[in-house]
């Protein structure tokens, strides 16, 4: 144990009292400096940073002088601190001379790294007068440069008058009156003056020409391309649920569903690569929003997934994220708005400016809802990329709802159309519509072994009813009476506690069933009977696929947006004339039977007849997962919007006709001895081109000889040589914006030839014209694709 006297201990104790606070003291001093500096530095310089936008162009640098005399205060206070702890060091010496050797030496121990600390405080004070010296010079030479650049510039910020231009000036006055409306514009760079209005309106938007003093090459280099990267089909989809994220039923739902087909998947997967063989095929980076599931649009799905709500929507994105995962692209997934804007590069502010990057997205699939998200936050960036969007759309867009000034000005605006898209990039659920684009979904398919258990293992007189909901069952008395006559009733009503009083007590309601529980229902029943609605869902098809007839009522009149509160709103004209418009259409008896259930005699006949009926389980090709990644394959392999739309010929035939009138003279075909157009898909030498009869659809008069309306094939059409190959006598021909040109008018001989490329329709019809109509041959079991389009 060391002992002092009691001076020493004194000494000891005042040491540790004066001298640690004393050090803390000036390293805090010393922090507080270093942080000043920082701070004023970063400030006078804070326009010059690489980080802030090169757009902003300063005539003054605001604060240089009150920067330069709070550094000079600085060093005069560290210069002062110092002059008054030498003289108090003096002091505490001169107190001290009477004291022991042994104490004095121990005193100067503890007084050593105090004197060292006066020497770096003095170095401090030295280095900040300094720097305050070195930052005066620089504020100085940075103020002469701003006012002569800002003198040789002054005159070079006034909007031009350039013919290339036309909306500069008038954009140039918005500004002005408008660029404090949204903090974007501050975030590029705009700042009030002339300059920055015209940068930004060159550089970030483009109604202006480039300034000439600006660095064109810095401002418009294009980013370096990634590199194109090889698509590798995949069978591990575990990265892919991942991917889908967790937190919302609808997810869950559509992840469980992703599970249960992998194998199919999988299986189709080889399947395809068989048949495609060493073709290449380039990744494509994807993002897709599901805008429905988004908070900002409702999510009113989610919520119902558990009480019977609709599922179709989910099914059908559940089999689209898998098809583009399992072809080996790059996917992102948003069920967000904020994530939405992340992944785009959406600036801060209220969505009227362009993104800050260029889109690092090759394709973008999206719902209605995505798709006005997008609009409102993209700014002009929306209309320059709006070519790589596909929109999920289970009804289908029609052309003339689509085009937004025809739809204004002849009544076919609705809430959901008017987007002025090539409508091949609306995505149907079901191949009603042509011009749009099938997507579909997938269905189970079952081996051969499967199919003959559940035809061993099926009840003759079993019946499910289709519908979760209670609300479908109300009014429906007299239909299940007559079918109860026959056959033992099943429901899958949801209910919480209470039996639904909508359905009777001779019907066995299980309540809402999982999927798999829902498939084992459906194998043992004999029958699956619709009584309307819901409309064209996959249920019917997922019936039919487990051995199932399906039933259904025929409208008369046919629903459609005219006359049904369902559709009113909706882009389309499209007439529904049953529940289920596929299964009726191309699967037809004895899978499915479409009666009156208006007339009980028919509807009790189709019961009986029905009873007396075998089927095998069927699903049509184009519902396997084969089929779905061969269409959505095909699709990006060979859709390109972003070239425009072709051009629309601007008078007379050409010299030589591609066309030929067909041996019994009722069509026109592509000449053998003219090959296909180059890029054109489907390729030009399936078209077929009929003149419908009046009053009848494109869509229904190439169905009529066995083919599909192929929207694509009209330019090829759009002039006068194929009314004079078809023999169509025309007095006159005029060119207009009409979604039923081509055609022919009756009476008057008058030839019309459409002028909007965004108008060619398959859908519509009138009494008064005959269409010209470009047809096109299909793969068995797949109608979106030509025999030679994959």
């Amino acid at each position: 144990m060391i002992t002092v006297n009691p001076d020493g201990k004194i000494m000891v104790r005042r040491c540790l009292v004066t001298l640690r606070p004393f050090r803390l003291f000036v390293l805090g001093i010393g922090f507080f400096t270093l942080c000043f500096l920082m701070t004023s530095l970063g400030g006078q310089f804070s326009a010059r940073r690489l980080g802030d936008s090169p757009f902003t162009i300063r005539t003054e640098v605001p604060g240089g002088s009150e920067s330069r005399g709070a550094l000079r205060k600085m060093s005069d206070l560290l210069e002062l601190m110092v002059k008054r702890m030498d003289m108090l060091a003096r002091l505490e010496n001169s107190s001290e001379l009477h004291r022991t050797a042994s104490v004095a030496h121990l005193a100067a121990d503890r007084l050593t790294p105090g004197a060292g600390l006066i020497e770096r405080i003095q170095a401090i004070a030295q280095n900040v007068s300094d720097i305050a010296v070195k930052v005066d010079q620089i504020l100085r030479h940075s103020l002469i440069l701003h006012s002569k650049v800002s003198e040789g510039r002054r005159d070079q910020c006034e909007a031009p008058s350039d013919p290339k231009f036309p909306d500069c000036s008038g954009k140039v006055e918005w500004m002005r009156a408008r660029w404090t409306s949204d903090p974007c514009y501050a975030f590029f760079g705009v700042d009030g003056t002339e300059c920055s209005f015209l940068i930004y309106l060159s550089e970030v938007e483009w109604f202006c020409p480039p300034l000439p003093w600006r660095n064109q090459t810095a401002s418009r280099r294009a980013p370096k391309a990634l590199p194109k990267v090889q698509a590798v089909f995949r069978s591990n989809l575990s990265h892919l649920l991942e991917l889908m994220g967790s937190g919302k039923e609808s997810l869950i739902f559509m992840k469980k569903r992703t599970r249960r087909f992998t194998a199919q998947w999988t299986k189709a997967a080889k399947h395809l690569a068989q048949k495609l063989g060493d073709a290449r095929r380039d990744q494509k980076q994807i993002l897709v929003h599901i805008g429905f599931l988004t908070e900002e649009s409702g999510d009113v799905f989610s919520p119902r997934v558990l009480k019977g709500g609709p599922l179709g929507e989910m099914v059908q994105w559940a089999d689209i994220l898998a098809a583009l995962y399992v072809l080996g692209h790059s996917l992102r997934i948003t069920v967000s708005l904020k994530e939405l804007q992340s992944n785009l590069g959406v600036p801060p502010g209220r969505g009227n400016c362009p993104l800050t990057v260029p889109l690092p997205f090759d394709l973008i699939y999206t719902d209605y809802h995505g798709l006005q998200q997008m609009k409102q936050h993209m700014g002009l960036s929306f209309k320059k990329y709006r070519c790589r969007i596909r929109v999920i759309d289970t009804f289908g867009t029609e052309p003339a709802y689509n085009h937004e000034e025809y739809a204004t000005l002849h009544g076919y605006r609705t809430n959901w159309g008017y987007w002025n898209l090539n409508p091949k990039q609306f995505m149907t659920m079901f191949p009603h519509t042509p011009d749009n684009s099938f997507m579909g979904f997938v269905s189970e398919e079952l081996n051969e072994t499967e199919k003959q258990l559940i035809k061993d293992s099926k009840a003759s007189n079993m019946a499910v009813v289709y519908g979760k909901e209670a609300s479908i069952w109300k009014g429906k008395e007299k239909f299940l009476a007559i079918l109860n006559k026959y056959m033992e009733i099943h429901g899958t009503v949801y209910y919480e506690s209470q039996r639904p009083p909508e359905v009777p007590a001779f019907v066995k309601n299980h309540g809402l069933l999982p999927q798999p529980e829902f498939q084992q229902l459906l194998r043992k029943a004999k029958l699956f009977i619709g009584f309307g609605f819901p409309y064209e869902g996959p249920a019917p098809l997922e019936a039919i696929a487990n051995g199932c007839i399906f039933l259904q009522s025929r409208f008369s009149p046919p629903h459609s947006s005219l006359n049904h509160e369902f559709f009113r709103g909706k882009p389309t004209s499209r007439e529904v004339f049953s529940q289920h418009p596929y299964a009726e259409n191309f699967i037809g008896k004895p899978h499915v039977w479409t009666v009156d259930y208006n007339n009980s005699e028919e509807f009790e006949a189709a019961i009986k007849a029905i009873m007396n009926t075998q089927v095998d389980p069927y699903l049509p090709y184009e519902y396997t997962c084969t089929g779905m990644l061969e269409r959505i394959h095909a699709y990006i392999q060979h859709q390109d919007f972003c070239v425009g739309p072709s051009p629309v010929p601007s008078g007379a035939h050409t010299s030589q006709s591609p066309f030929v009138l067909a041996p019994n003279a009722t069509h026109l075909e592509w000449a053998q001895n003219i090959s296909s157009v180059a890029g054109a898909w489907p390729p030009t030498h399936s078209l077929r081109a009929w003149l419908a009869a009046p009053g009848r659809a494109c869509t229904d008069a190439c169905l009529d000889h066995g083919l599909v309306c192929e929207p694509s094939f009209f330019p090829y059409l759009n002039s006068q040589d194929a009314f004079l190959k078809l023999q169509v006598p025309c007095d006159s021909t005029e060119w207009e914006m009409h979604h039923l040109y081509p055609a022919f008018a009756h009476p008057g001989q008058e030839c019309y030839l459409q002028k909007e490329p965004l108008l060619f329709s398959c859908a519509g019809a009138s009494t008064k014209y005959q269409r010209l109509c470009p047809c096109r041959d299909f793969l068995k079991g797949q109608v979106a694709l030509c025999q030679g389009c994959l």
